[in-house]
């Protein structure tokens, strides 16, 4: 398998660190608080250790991208905010407001880094 070191990346390499430590310090904070968003806990701190895992990747990333890795980044963020408002309105668990509220913003912050990984990436191809 050849990788494809990304060149001209400036916006896709401050996208990627954004992402890591946004996801990384959101995960930091499921851990440390229990807030009543009406997900069970252990749910809330899987989540929580993946966040922080995940958050550590994407940042490493961001100071060498990689093409194809980068593109595996941006189809899980895509899961995840597909899950996230699902999670919130399909009635799977029983949400509270600050729950729904937790969910969405957190769900349209990654849109945003989404959005900047795309334009990071059609930027440096």
């Amino acid at each position: 398998m050849t990788t494809t070191q990304v060149r001209n990346d400036g916006l896709l390499r401050f996208a990627l660190k954004l992402d890591g430590v946004a996801s990384g310090g959101l995960g930091l904070l499921a851990l440390l608080f229990d807030l009543p968003t009406g997900l069970p806990r252990g749910l809330v701190v899987g989540l929580g250790a993946f966040l922080v895992a995940y958050g550590v990747g994407v940042f490493l990333l961001g100071l060498r991208p990689i093409r194809p890795l980068v593109a595996v980044v941006v189809i899980g963020n895509s899961v995840w905010v597909l899950d996230s408002f699902l999670t919130a309105f399909a009635g799977w668990f029983p949400v509270t407001g600050l729950g729904v509220f937790l969910i969405v913003a957190q769900a349209v912050a990654v849109l945003g880094f989404i959005t900047l990984q795309v334009l990071g990436l059609r930027r440096s191809a």
